[in-house]
């Protein structure tokens, strides 16, 4: 941006009651009518769009406290950072202390990357391309799948995520999972974020979803679901950190595939009852806060703030169960097509979730963990590259990386445009998808270039890149 922009930029925000100013990549931005608020960071490539009501939103979420006590303590947001329909704008990290803050997370509770190689090569692969098509789209979009899990699978899935699913299966397997390999799952547990268990309560699962015996058939259980979540499979294109590539079972000519979903009904229900309940707990005869964000606070509020984490935790145990599913029925078709193909997990982590660390809690909407040797996972658009990173743990970031390019353009301007397909950058891009107007919405042109927004994140000690993907198929619901 041209220091004449610039600075027609700051003074526009200014009358809008923001003190917005830049130090290289770095923007900080500010309520005026606040001074007490932390200053909120953004890490921006150069060239990128500094998108207003993004920074107002920010800001109105570095500045929430409670009157009962609780405060954000630092806030941050990735490259990735653009307006979010629910006013909190997607990148943003917040630390709290003495509060959680339902609205920072939202009802895609969990949304996260899953990545696998497989001991398979991208030409092998292609020569059946047509036959796994098929049968993925039958899972997929038609409903073919065989999820059917016992009622005590679900309860402990809902109490303690993969363990707790994975113990009972074990017991007596059923539907997909009795064709799958036990100790593999058993095995990758430790390749997901937290061992992909948090201490959830049946009591925020649905009730038609947890009887007390039988086989339950939930209908949104691996599923994909809708806006950019995505299962996709690609090559890995290049390695770059050769020593945790290997480490990582990661190699040059691999097939790989991704899955981005979350805890989807599960997560819709816990958010927006938890959002609604904790405009409801205001005290009584204070102005609500002008952002409309409600905190929970932990002095005035304890036993709604454990109950809140609790409950997210519980649709955050469906998360993780979600995309263990989505890639396992994968992974089973891989076997079926191309005999006994190993396909490990590289990783699984989360985007929208509240964890405890820092001061309190650290609450991610639409950016990763990115701790010091942690795999970090960044997809780019179906039409270009996906990265995997080693996390470097940088504090002022807390910890925190991007989840993927950022929208450029909205999903109702994708609809309006007259696009045609090399306008939208989709020439060569398989994209398997039942709906035409998905394929319009999530088309390359919708998102940033993703190259610069890994660089940025490389240079400001973010993340080290360890290897880059590129897509060969993409399926979108």
């Amino acid at each position: 941006m041209q220091p004449a922009n610039l600075a027609r930029l700051v003074r526009a925000l200014a009358r809008e009651g923001l003190d917005v100013r830049r130090d290289g990549p770095v923007w900080t931005v500010r309520l005026l009518s606040d001074p007490h608020a932390p200053p909120a960071e953004v890490l921006l490539p150069d060239g990128f769009p500094v998108e207003g009501k993004a920074l107002r939103q920010l800001a109105d979420l570095a500045a929430v406290h409670h009157p009962g006590g609780g405060r954000v303590v630092r806030a941050y947001a990735s490259p990735d950072f653009h307006p979010g329909d629910s006013g909190i704008a997607i990148g943003s990290v917040v630390e709290t202390d003495g509060m959680v803050v339902p609205a920072a997370v939202g009802s895609d509770i969990n949304c996260g990357m899953r990545l696998h190689v497989a001991d398979l090569g991208a030409e092998r692969f292609l020569s059946r391309r047509d036959a796994f098509v098929q049968r993925l789209k039958g899972d997929y979009f038609f409903a073919t799948r065989d999820v059917g899990l016992t009622a005590k699978a679900m309860r402990g899935l809902f109490r303690h995520g993969l363990p707790g699913l994975l113990s009972e299966v074990a017991v007596g397997p059923t539907g997909c999972l009795a064709r799958s390999d036990l100790d593999q799952l058993f095995r990758e547990v430790d390749r997901v974020h937290l061992g992909g268990s948090l201490d959830g309560d049946v009591s925020w699962a649905p009730e038609d979803l947890v009887p007390e015996e039988g086989v339950v058939r939930d209908g949104g259980l691996a599923t994909i679901g809708g806006g950019n979540h995505f299962v996709e499979v690609q090559v890995v294109e290049q390695v770059i950190d050769r020593a945790r590539a290997w480490a990582w079972g990661v190699r040059e000519g691999q097939v790989a595939f991704m899955v981005h979903s979350g805890s989807r009904h599960v997560g819709k229900y816990v958010g927006g009852w938890w959002r609604d309940k904790a405009r409801d707990v205001w005290p009584a005869g204070l102005r609500h806060p002008k952002s409309h964000i409600f905190p929970l606070s932990l002095a005035h509020q304890p036993d709604l703030v454990r109950e809140y984490l609790v409950a997210e935790a519980t649709a955050a145990n469906y998360g993780f169960a979600n995309r263990m599913l989505l890639a396992e029925l994968l992974r089973l078709h891989l076997r079926a097509l191309f005999g006994e193909v190993e396909a490990p997990l590289v990783y699984d982590l989360p985007h929208n979730i509240t964890l405890p660390e820092g001061a309190g809690w650290v609450a991610r909407k639409g950016a990763c963990p990115a701790h010091e040797g942690h795999p970090v996972i960044i997809p780019g658009s179906m039409g270009a590259s996906s990265y995997l990173l080693a996390g470097l743990g940088n504090p002022r970031t807390l910890c925190s990386a991007s989840h993927g390019a950022g929208r450029a353009r909205s999903r109702f301007a994708m609809g309006r445009g007259d696009w045609d397909d090399a306008a939208m950058g989709l020439l060569g891009v398989d994209c398997i998808t039942l709906r035409e107007e998905r394929r319009i919405e999530e088309a390359p042109a919708a998102y940033k270039p993703i190259g610069p927004v890994i660089e940025c994140q490389q240079r400001a000690g973010v993340a080290d890149v360890v290897a880059r993907m590129r897509p060969l198929l993409t399926f979108k619901a």
